[in-house]
């Protein structure tokens, strides 16, 4: 029975790593997106992944106000979203926010929102839930999934947070090949960013 249960273990332990992404330790390339329903956005209404239905292709950023990284690409992202994800567009974009200080509360991301004119989602979501389901480590940090809502990029933008030192794009490249019903080249890359600011759970005394 010991042996059994040893063995049970190693193979437990050997397919673990499988399971996740290089860069993420909690979904891999294929997997199915984790899905969120009734989030709160900036502009006041519930947002679910459901909403985008009709979309061929939805990218998931997580971000925030308070990272310096994530400010960085905010004209970068407001383009992508210009170029791919307007109405009548066959990609949807949405933004996440999981922070909970004080920086990243709705009231300034909807502040953020309008001074700087995003025209996409942008939700909040206090349980930090959705961010932890998508192995969300850094702000920003973006999950391109496709028509059947798999996970098939996720990571950074690009190679760099200066826009004018970027020698390698990422986000685009994906969306443009699940667009073209082609493979997805690169489908993980290292996300550039600040990290997310988890709260710490506090561990039950026995």
């Amino acid at each position: 029975m010991l042996r059994s249960a040893t063995l049970l273990f190693v193979v437990l332990v050997g397919i673990a790593p499988a399971l996740a992404g290089k860069y993420n330790s909690v979904l891999n390339v294929g997997d199915p997106a984790p899905a969120w329903k009734d989030l709160p956005g900036v502009d006041g209404k519930t947002h679910s992944l459901d909403d985008l239905k009709e979309k061929d292709v939805v990218v998931v950023v997580f971000t925030c106000n308070s990272c310096p990284v994530a400010s960085d690409y905010e004209e970068r992202i407001l383009a992508f979203s210009k170029k791919f994800a307007g109405p009548e567009g066959k990609v949807g974009l949405v933004a996440i926010c999981v922070n909970k200080v004080p920086e990243d509360q709705p009231e300034k991301l909807k502040a953020r929102a309008e001074s700087r004119g995003f025209n996409f989602p942008y939700l909040y979501d206090e349980t930090q839930a959705i961010g932890k389901a998508f192995g969300a480590a850094f702000t920003p940090e973006f999950f391109v999934l496709d028509k059947d809502r798999k996970i098939a990029f996720m990571g950074g933008m690009d190679d760099s947070s200066l826009e004018e030192m970027v020698k390698s794009e990422f986000l685009v490249p994906a969306v443009e090949a699940l667009l073209a019903g082609k493979p997805v080249e690169v489908a993980e890359a290292p996300a550039i960013g600040c990290r997310v600011r988890y709260a710490r759970e506090r561990r039950r005394k026995e």
